[in-house]
Parts: structure tokens; sequence; C-alpha cells
């Protein structure tokens, strides 16, 4: 949902709230609030005040409808001289988001009849479409929005329409994937989550890659989700042109989590591009094999080797830390930070406010764990589009979460303690932005100016 559906929606939330003030001010609410209290009017449920009210709504604007079709309204001294004319109702039964509704669907004569608010075939109405959706971003798989629906609002969908329903979007997705983009991003973040997803007869283990990119103003956008199918080079030099054809002709620095195949694909898409391995993420490589009563001391001793002023001071902390009995110990350790050392150093090279900026992938770490908790009720994905779509639901559906949340703390005191995250993406914009853009552009000035 963008910013501006939602200030619509709120919009409406006022006018009808405002509405209703007027009502309860006017008295013609008395009675109707006294049987409520009385216990003699149900509001929800099958047949109560909630679903006739709605059965009413509907059944008024058809009439309307049929009014506007016919050229005169019912009872009309003139309807003699009119051809067509009315032909009684057919039942209808459609489903809403508070339960199913016996409607009476008014026909006409010589049956030409069309109504617009109950189309023909539409079985749906009330915003049921938009709560199936809501639930399957939720995390929820068909079967569960089936069982959901029939035992909260009485409501009957088969997973076929259900299933249909999910899948209309996915229009939206591929307009989204396929969105232009911007020209130039200094940073773009990358990393990924494993998903299970059918492949014929097998299940196989597939990494969900997600790309954040930060323009010049600090804001973070996601650019697009891809499922790699194939292994190294070839899938991300996809990726990469996918990039530049919708529009990215420059990065500066790509993070991400030592992928394979990535620096490749980079050097050949923008080859005056800078390849960042994820401090943290290398870090966790590192801690891996380290004994459980070890992890500590290992951990501060390596933090003189990626806190060092540059490479030559982080190579003698590699080294050093190498000689000790702790490093002795600990092979492997050392062996990944020399593995990684071409895509780890670069990180060294840029000043203070900017190595925050490109420390950690944790701008999309934060997304993913979010993300996890969502696909992980599913075994697996029928296929990758499907996951293209859960995922392209969810992070909508999170990021409307937050900003929902950051909405109700705006009316606090300075005092008030932050509960709500920080935006997860469109619009969140980089600690620090300001200054380590500064820096970028004393490191690069001729590729930064031409965007300032």
């Amino acid at each position: 949902m963008t910013m501006i559906d939602r200030q619509e929606r709120q919009a409406r939330g006022r006018e009808q709230a405002e509405g209703v003030a007027a009502l309860e001010a006017s008295g013609v609410l008395d009675d109707l609030y006294a049987k409520i209290d009385a216990g003699q009017v149900k509001l929800e449920g099958r047949d109560g005040l909630i679903q006739q009210l709605i059965k009413a709504g509907l059944e008024r604007g058809l009439q309307a409808e049929l009014d506007g079709h016919l050229g005169y309204e019912k009872g009309a001294p003139d309807a003699s001289i009119h051809a067509n004319s009315r032909n009684g109702f057919f039942p209808k039964t459609v489903s809403t988001s508070v339960g199913d509704v016996q409607l009476a669907i008014p026909r006409d004569r010589d049956g030409s009849f069309t109504p617009m608010l109950i189309p023909k075939g539409q079985r749906r109405v009330g915003g049921l479409d938009d709560m199936i959706i809501s639930l399957y971003a939720g995390g929820m798989t068909i079967r569960d929005i089936e069982h959901h629906l029939v035992t909260t609002v009485g409501t009957e969908i088969s997973r076929e329409t259900i299933s249909k329903i999910t899948d209309e979007v996915q229009d939206e997705v591929i307009a989204w994937q396929q969105r232009p983009l911007d020209s130039f991003y200094p940073v773009i973040y990358l990393d990924a989550l494993v998903v299970k997803v059918r492949d014929g007869a097998h299940v196989k283990n597939k990494a969900a890659h997600i790309a954040i990119g930060v323009d010049m103003d600090g804001i973070k956008h996601v650019l697009g989700i891809w499922v790699q199918a194939t292994e190294g080079a070839k899938f991300w030099a996809g990726v990469c042109a996918q990039l530049a054809n919708r529009g990215v002709s420059d990065v500066l620095i790509v993070c991400c989590d030592g992928l394979t195949g990535f620096p490749e694909a980079i050097e050949a898409t923008w080859p005056d591009s800078i390849v960042q391995t994820c401090v943290v993420h290398l870090i966790r490589a590192a801690m891996r094999f380290v004994a459980y009563k070890s992890r500590k001391a290992v951990a501060q001793a390596l933090k003189p080797i990626y806190q060092a002023a540059d490479e030559d001071a982080a190579r003698a902390a590699l080294t050093e830390f190498s000689g000790t009995e702790l490093g002795q110990a600990n092979p492997n350790t050392i062996r990944v930070f020399e593995d990684a050392w071409d895509r780890f150093t670069p990180f060294l090279a840029f000043p203070p406010m900017l190595r925050r900026v490109i420390y950690t992938t944790n701008s999309i770490e934060s997304l993913n764990f979010q993300l996890r908790k969502i696909i992980k009720n599913r075994g697996h994905f029928p296929n990758d589009d499907a996951v293209v779509k859960l995922l392209w639901l969810a992070i909508g559906n999170i990021e409307d979460k937050r900003a929902r949340q950051r909405e109700k703390e705006k009316g606090g005191t300075r005092k008030t303690k932050r509960k709500a995250e920080g935006r997860l993406i469109e619009g969140q914009i980089t600690t620090n932005w300001q200054q380590a853009l500064a820096q970028l552009a004393l490191a690069y000035p001729e590729r930064i100016n031409p965007y300032l």
C-alpha cells in the first residue's frame, strides 16, 4: 500500500466517523443502541445487523441502477409509456467479509439490465478479496485461509478460488519487478533467504535474493527479488543485466555476503563498482567452527582486524592473531578471513562514517527476519513465481504494519521511548547518510558530482 493510498483510506475513515457522530448527536441511533443493549438486536453472525445493513445497502444500490437503466422509478405514473419494465428478482448469495449474504437481484423484462454493483458472475464483495490477500501475505496457507473464513465469518470459499484471488496480484508483481530504476545508486545491499521450491518430482532449497538500493537522498528502495535457479556468475550476470536494463547505469559499492560469481558479474556490468563482503557475515563464517567456550575470546580477538585503520594494520592484526594459542586452535577462522581478504579489504579504505553504512547488510537482514517468520508455515512453494509473489505481498504488509505503528507514536512526547522499528523499505533514510555521502563525494568526485 502506498502512502497516498494510506492517506486516502484514513481520510475516508475520518469522514465515516464524522457521519456516525452526526447521527448519534441527532438521536437517530438511540433506539437502535437500546435494542442492542437489551439483546433484541444481534450485531454479528448470520442475519445479524451488520449483514442486514450490507444486504439493504446493496439491494438499494441495485434498485437505483435498475431505475437508471429503465429511465423511471418504481411506481412512477409514466411507467407504462416505457418499453422495458421490472420483472421481479432472482436470488444470489455473495460472500462478504462478515459472512454470506442472500441478495434479491432485480431483473428487467427484456433482460438487458446488467448490474455494475454486483456484476454477473461476481460472488465476493465487501473487501473479502483484500482480506484474503492480507491473510496470505501474513503467512497463512491457502488451506489455513479456507478454514479461517469458515470459522470466523462463516464464508465458504474453495481453495481454488482463494488461489485465483492471490494470483490476481501477479500482474502487479511483474510490473513492480520491471519498473524503471534510478540511473545511479551509491550503495546496494544484497542478501538472501533459503526457501523450498518444488522442481518436478523433488523439492529443492533455493535462495531468494533481495536487493535494496540507497539513492542519493539516502532513501532505501527494494529493487527486486530473484530466486536463484543456477549457481554462480551466470545467475548474477542475469540479475545485473536486468538492473542495467531497468536504468541502473552505475553503482559505487555493492555490499553482499560473499556470493559466488557476484564480483565477476558486477565487473562485467559496472566495471568501476566495488564489491564489499558484509563484515557481519564474514565474522559469522569465521566463528562457525569455534568451540562454544572460546567464542567470546575469539570474537574479541577479531576486532582489531575489522576495526583496523587500513589494510596493512588489518594484515598485521590477522598475523598476530594467527600466532597466538587461540589462533592456532582455530585455523578455520584464519582461513575464512584469508579467503575473503580481497573482498573484505575495500571496507578498510573508507573513513568511519562510511564504514557504518557498508559494514553490514542488516538493512536487509531485519527485513529477512520478518519474512522468515512468514514463510516458515509453508512446507514448500509450487514454483519460483509463488515465492516472489508471497515475498512481495509480505514486504508491503510488513511495511504497512510498521507505518501504522509509527503513526500511533507520533502523538507521544519526546521523552516517550520509541517502540516501532525503523522503516524497513521505501522511505527510511540511511543513518548518518549526509556524512557518508560527503565522504563518498570526496573519494569519488567524478562519479558522485553529476548526480548531486
